[in-house]
Parts: structure tokens; sequence; C-alpha cells
């Protein structure tokens, strides 16, 4: 049986906290002994208005409980007053778990330059905001958590989202560097792809299934990846319904030319089934080890 998850002492800042995963993540850091800073700037799941009551009753629901929570109705676009929130109310900050988000679904012909650009703005800027803003005190510290929220529309793609399936996948090529730099500082840099009943997946989701994707079934993995028992680094994990899976990036052995002689489009056709061929797949775990295939292949041609 493993030690208890405590966050007794760490400050925990939490972005779109005023309701769904959000509050629900906020409520369970709280309840696991951290400060929690309740970021959400209240405004629709369009990104439209502003509404400071919604981060205010999660405060209240976390005091109520015997908690210490403080509000922000920051937008992450404005990052550096989130974190200076924290500091201003706990004089730290320990961990940092980007959940903010907005929908602008539409096809790709239909989009319009707005539905692409406040998609990036709040998930991507707004996550490099919040994030760049408490990266020097994480790395004063040499102790840190980031989570990162991707989703499966950015794994697998989904009808109607190009800007947010490009927003989220982006998110994880972030958690993968900054996993890299922040290693050796003692920060830890994690991506979560959620699948929960909120008001962003209401219509999305069949009404049965929804009941059932509660929020609070995503909460426990963050809580654990914001924490000290947690030592993995640049991953990504789908969650929902119960169910916790680790993802990875799987590759074919593929197949070598000669550099020297070239390649033909023809002899890509002609070895097209090899090349798509996973039996006996790599698993790269970063860029050196992505191009070891490669560069076998340049030491099997030596130049003349």
């Amino acid at each position: 049986m493993s030690e208890p998850v405590c966050l007794q002492d760490r400050v925990a800042i939490v972005t779109g906290a005023g309701g769904g995963l959000g509050r629900a993540h906020a409520l369970l850091f709280a309840a696991h002994g951290a400060r929690v800073v309740v970021n959400d700037l209240g405004g629709s799941t369009h990104g439209e208005g502003a509404n400071a009551s919604a981060a205010d009753r999660v405060v209240e629901e976390i005091r109520a409980a015997g908690g210490t929570a403080v509000a922000s109705h920051d937008s992450v676009t404005e990052g550096a007053r989130i974190v200076e929130q924290a500091l201003d109310s706990f004089g730290q900050v320990d961990v940092l778990v980007n959940n903010a988000g907005i929908l602008r679904d539409k096809t790709f012909h239909k989009m319009e330059d707005s539905d692409w650009e406040q998609v990036y703005r709040v998930h991507v800027e707004g996550a490099y905001k919040v994030t760049h803003a408490a990266w020097p005190h994480l790395r004063a510290q040499n102790w840190g958590r980031v989570i990162f929220t991707s989703s499966t529309s950015g794994i697998y793609g989904n009808f109607g989202q190009a800007n947010y399936g490009m927003a989220k996948l982006g998110l994880y090529g972030l958690t993968r560097t900054l996993a890299l730099e922040g290693r050796r500082h003692g920060i830890l840099v994690n991506a979560i792809a959620p699948t929960g009943g909120t008001r962003m997946t209401e219509g999305l989701i069949p009404p049965q299934v929804f009941e059932r994707l509660r929020p609070e079934l995503i909460s426990p993995l963050v809580v654990f990846l914001g924490s000290e028992q947690c030592q993995d680094s640049g991953e990504l994990f789908e969650v929902g319904g119960g169910w916790i899976g680790k993802v990875r990036w799987e590759r074919s052995q593929g197949v070598g030319f000669d550099p020297q002689a070239g390649i033909t489009p023809e002899q890509v056709a002609d070895n097209w089934a090899r090349i798509c061929d996973f039996e006996g797949a790599a698993h790269p775990q970063d860029s050196v080890q992505a191009m070891q295939q490669m560069m076998a292949n340049l030491q099997k041609y030596p130049l003349g």
C-alpha cells in the first residue's frame, strides 16, 4: 500500500477552476492539504464575457470544508497576474494545473480566423503565459509539478475541431520539451487527455454516458501528478469514467534506402507496405532515439 498522497504546505494554481474539471481538481488538491489559487475568468464555453462568481463559489466550497483557497479572476492570457496572486497570498507556487479552455467548433471550411485565434489564445498562449510566469519560481526552489490538459481530439483528431485539436496536441509538444528542461531543476511536467461530463462536453456525449463521466473521476490522477510521489515526466495519460491509460508514440521499423543513389517515388510505392508495417514497432523516447534508425541507415551506406 502506497503512502497517502499529501500536499501539505504546497501551493497549487488551477486555471479554469470555476466549474467542471477545474473545480474538481481544486477541491481535491485542497482536500489533500494544498493551498489553492482558484483561477477562472468566468466566461462562456466560447470564451465570451466574464463573471467573478464562478471562482468565488469554489473558494467558498474549499473554505467550508476546512481548506485554504483564494480566487483569481484574471484571464490565463494574463498569466503573470495569476502567479502574482499565488505569491501575494501564499508566498510560493509549487503546482500548476493548466486546465482553462474554450470551444469554437466548426468544420474547417467554415472556420473563421477568430475561431482559430481565440482557441489558440486560451489553450496555448494562456498555458504558456501562466507556466512561463511560474517557471522561474519552480526553478529557484528546485521543485515543481506542471500538468497540461491535452485531449483525444489532439491525439486522434475529431470532426469539427481543427482549432481545438491543434491546440491540444501542441500542449503535449510543450509538455515533452519542458519535461526535458525541467528535470534537472526538480520540475516534472505531464499531460492528461481527459474525458469528462462538463459544460464543454454536454451535448457532445450521449446523456446516459455523460452522467457517468464525473469530473471527480479525473482529478485523482491530476493530484497524483502534482505530488511528491509522482516521479514520471513528459508523459501523456488518457483518463475518464474510472479508467486511466498511458499513451506513447509508436513508429514502424521503416525501410532504408541508399542516400547517395537517391530515392524515386516508385521505390516509395514499391516499399509502401513495409514502410507502414508496425510489426516490431519502435517507441522512441526522445529526439536522439528517434534519429537512431536514420543514422544507422546512413552508416549502412558510407560515403564512397
